[in-house]
């Protein structure tokens, strides 16, 4: 997924080996919640998608199956390696960067975003080139993370484990936000596609409450940021470990913040 980059390194960096892990559990998590939006907006055979910073490869190999051997997707992002595996007769792969590259000559019938521009530094720039992208008509779908709507990963904060969770998630968002994260990006989507021309616009959220892929994606996040945790003296290693090893106990109710999905159309 793509993600601006800091002077030490983007906080959850790609190049992890906990990326792949993470990918695994959002898109267990997201991608039926995804689908259903663009099944709705009616992504057929035949057509054209562009995915920005597709990450994993659950997205573009679901983009893929509907537009068919007659259709195109063309998967972006600063570091394509987790997306090898969805390359396809139909499917192209391309480093890009949606915030400084030009934006893919297109046109596209649609344009899909998750947990992208919410990381992004030039949030602006990217969303007109993705919208530049479309032909008229086409369709744009926005999916971001809104962790100030809903800032626990423990809702029901219940007891001492609880707590604990909590605790790191709070400092886990300070380090995002340190990075350039906005964590209340998502809710602003809908004005946002309204401001930039899109007509039709429509929104929604989702977010799970508990799960195995909630537990999976907490534990990949945690092991992939515990040192920047420790070394800025945010937790130590013994409440990181205490924490992975309630986790792994399974007897925690771990949510993610609401995904708010937000669709419009180009005029045309």
């Amino acid at each position: 997924m793509q993600r601006q980059r800091a002077e030490d390194g983007y906080l959850l960096d790609n190049r992890q080996a906990e990326a792949g892990e993470r990918f695994d559990a959002l898109g267990a998590l997201f991608d039926a919640s995804t689908f259903r939006h663009i099944d709705e907006l009616g992504l057929a055979e035949g057509q054209r998608c562009w995915e920005v910073g597709a990450g994993g490869t659950s997205v573009v190999r679901g983009l893929a199956e509907r537009v068919g051997a007659a259709g195109y997707v063309l998967a972006t992002d600063i570091d394509t390696s987790w997306t090898a595996a969805a390359a396809g007769p139909q499917v192209e792969l391309r480093r890009h960067d949606v915030a400084a590259d030009a934006p893919p000559a297109g046109p596209f019938d649609l344009v899909h975003a998750r947990l992208v521009l919410v990381h992004v530094a030039d949030r602006d720039r990217a969303l007109r080139a993705m919208i530049s992208a479309l032909r008229p008509g086409g369709r744009l779908l926005l999916e971001d993370a809104d962790p100030a709507l809903q800032p626990l990963i423990c809702p029901d904060e219940s007891g001492p484990e609880q707590r604990l969770a909590n605790r790191l998630r709070r400092r886990f968002r300070e380090l995002l936000a340190e990075r350039g994260a906005d964590l209340s990006y998502g809710r602003r989507l809908p004005r946002l596609l309204r401001e930039a021309g899109l007509t039709d616009v429509r929104a929604d959220a989702y977010f799970p409450v508990t799960g195995p892929a909630c537990a999976a994606l907490e534990t990949a996040t945690v092991r992939q940021v515990r040192d920047q945790l420790v070394a800025k003296g945010l937790a130590t290693e013994a409440e990181i470990d205490t924490h992975l090893a309630n986790v792994a106990a399974g007897g925690l109710d771990l949510a993610t913040s609401p995904m708010i999905s937000a669709w419009g159309r180009k005029p045309g």
